[in-house]
């Protein structure tokens, strides 16, 4: 990856490895997962809208793609927010992160069926299995409490945040972040207001339950979207996804350090094997030439070839080739 994507991808290991600590505290409070789920949608919607509208056509951008925005929204926000706030009601915040590491297996699978010609290679995909060793090595130690119904809503989280990368890569890679962003958040927190307000707490939360909800709203969903969708145009729907080999570490560490939880050393030996599997995972393929013209020498294809990466490749042009423009023809 390029130096953007790794800091995209470090970004999002972080501000997606804490918001299930924050949940935690949110529910236990306890405030309903309407409650939660609406309010950081509305605080990351405040935020992000008046961007959004500054930029310009952002009615053109609804009239156009309002379907695809419309599946995502309910893909990514709507759905899994809703079921993973209420299993966290009786799973515990690592668990929860724990689990959720299964997204990049569900999406490279998913991926065959969204048609996605993106290649896996035996490194990424020796790199997916060692990430997916790590997670087990947390696991098993983790995966302690809760019950059938939490763990059916974890595993729909699961699938709605493996589907909604690969929804956004083929439908909606020209629309700009902030304009898929900002209404896909502001018709979440429509969604959930009505629920919202007949849960609304008769007294005033606490000041870390506060905390708990401005964080959630203002890094783990405004910030923390922005850079997801700046993420998957930057390396794709398959490596974006990666990072969630990385969250559950990152759970484990904030459990530590704020509920006095104990750093072993198979949570260390799990650590190396996912920053391993994720550097693996998200690496590149390698590039293939294109095949010689019988009748010349072709132009190599490459990063710095415009055409590589669109389904076309550069020739020499000879005398048997129709003419076309910029002198490109299909590849077969």
């Amino acid at each position: 990856m390029t130096a953007r994507g790794w800091f995209l991808f470090s970004l999002m290991g972080v501000v997606w490895g804490i918001p299930y600590l924050m949940i935690k505290v949110a529910v236990d409070a306890p405030l309903s997962p309407s409650m939660v789920v609406f309010t950081r949608c509305a605080l990351g919607a405040l935020l992000l809208l008046p961007f959004a509208i500054r930029g310009g056509g952002l009615l053109r951008v609804l009239r156009s793609h309002w379907l695809p925005m419309l599946a995502f929204a309910c893909i990514e926000i709507i759905g899994p927010w809703f079921t993973l706030t209420d299993a966290e009601r009786h799973l515990s915040s690592s668990t929860a992160g724990l689990l959720i590491a299964g997204v990049p297996i569900v999406g490279v699978v998913l991926a065959r069926f969204f048609g996605n010609a993106e290649r896996l290679g035996v490194r990424r995909m020796v790199g997916l299995g060692l990430g997916l060793a790590g997670v087990a090595v947390l696991t098993i130690p983790h995966l302690t409490g809760g019950d059938a119904r939490s763990l059916v809503e974890v595993l729909l989280t699961v699938l709605g945040y493996a589907t909604a990368p690969l929804i956004a890569s083929r439908w909606l890679k020209d629309v700009p972040t902030l304009q898929l962003t900002a209404p896909c958040l502001a018709l979440a927190a429509l969604v959930y207001g009505p629920s919202a307000a007949l849960s609304w707490p008769s007294t005033l939360p606490s000041a870390s339950v506060l905390s708990a909800l401005l964080g959630l709203g203002v890094i783990c969903t405004a910030l923390a979207f922005v850079a997801f969708l700046e993420l998957i145009k930057e390396v794709g729907p398959t490596r974006a996804t990666v990072f969630t080999y990385v969250n559950p570490a990152v759970a484990v560490a904030a459990g530590a350090l704020f509920l006095g939880e104990d750093l072993t050393w198979g949570i260390g030996a799990a650590f190396t094997l996912i920053l391993a599997g994720s550097v693996l995972a998200t690496a590149a393929g390698p590039v293939t030439a294109a095949p010689a013209d019988p009748t010349g020498p072709s132009a190599p294809s490459g990063p710095s070839d415009p055409s590589a990466g669109t389904g076309t490749r550069r020739v020499a042009w000879s005398s048997r080739q129709t003419s076309r423009a910029d002198g490109r023809v299909e590849s077969p």
